[in-house]
């Protein structure tokens, strides 16, 4: 049997460089890898079912394509150390279940009507109260269908663009959320998108509009208080059980820390240095180093069931 250090399903042209970097880090540890993509991906399930190849650990940057699936089945049966377990995974996706578990874990979220899917109520129970409750605009959003903000409409108005954006994605239920306004600290828009990787908490200043990034250095934590991100990304990581994710949260004119996106299990890793709105580089790298580091803790070679 061959055994990988670590395996790697991606099926995105642009995780290339982040792709690359995790090899390039995994390489210097005296660490394996196999990328597994589309033009592999038959080769390698057979090889998996036939007990011919296995992973000491796995990364699933694929998670949107089905085609993935059964590798995805084989090393839910295996001893394989899994970045971000499906099962987690599948709880963590649905964002009407982790509205409600961070509510009751103490963490701030956006005032939220959850709606149920269109395929198993036609008609909307929503009164005109309830509507002016969010305030306007307000935001409608799918709870699992994610990625890239897939099916989410951020300037509704009316009861009207509910019923119509329901039908969108008609077996899912629908978040409808006030739309959080952020404070200024100094000019800075006090919106965070902070990435979790492996316990390392990594904050960044994100814009909402233009979805730029600035690392936030340890001195801005302090000049604006705002080291509490820590905490709340902590509570996040309770809730999700995921090992890498982001999240965004919003500072209030209230100093309050209000979490407006839960969980990203597949974050976005363009280097900044090649897209305008890409992650700043030093922070891929670091999450590069994070995740051969872990891979590195998984030293005894596994077998796998079939």
């Amino acid at each position: 049997m061959e055994t990988f250090s670590l395996g790697i399903a991606w099926n995105w042209e642009y995780d290339e460089d982040f792709i690359a970097g995790i090899e390039y880090a995994c390489s210097k540890r005296g660490l394996s890898t196999c990328r597994i993509v589309l033009h592999n991906l038959h080769d390698t399930i057979r090889r998996l079912y036939a007990g011919e190849i296995a992973f000491c650990a796995f990364l699933d940057r694929a998670a949107d394509d089905e085609s993935f699936s059964p590798i995805m089945k084989s090393l839910t049966k295996s001893p394989t150390r899994i970045f971000n377990a499906f099962d987690h995974v599948e709880h963590a996706v649905d964002k009407a279940t982790m509205h409600l578990e961070f509510i009751t874990s103490g963490l701030h979220v956006p005032y939220t009507i959850i709606v149920s899917p269109y395929n198993k109520k036609k008609e909307i129970e929503l009164s005109l109260s309830e509507l002016a409750m969010l305030g306007r605009p307000f935001i409608i959003k799918p709870a699992n269908t994610t990625g890239g903000g897939v099916g989410v409409v951020l300037g509704a108005e009316s009861l009207k663009d509910v019923i119509e954006t329901r039908q969108h994605h008609k077996n899912d239920k629908y978040l409808l959320q006030e739309t959080v306004k952020p404070k200024y600290l100094e000019g800075n828009k006090a919106w965070f998108r902070v990435l979790h990787a492996f316990g390392e908490i990594i904050p960044c200043w994100w814009d909402d509009v233009t979805h730029i990034y600035r690392r936030v250095t340890i001195e801005e934590e302090r000049t604006f208080r705002i080291e509490a991100l820590h905490d709340v990304t902590k509570s996040i990581q309770k809730v999700c059980k995921l090992d890498f994710f982001s999240s965004e949260i919003v500072m209030t004119g209230e100093n309050k820390f209000v979490v407006v996106d839960y969980v990203n299990e597949v974050c976005d890793m363009r280097l900044q240095s090649k897209h305008i709105d890409g992650v700043p580089d030093d922070v891929v790298q670091r999450i590069q180093e994070l995740i051969a580091d872990e891979t590195k803790k998984v030293t005894i070679p596994v077998g796998l069931v079939t």
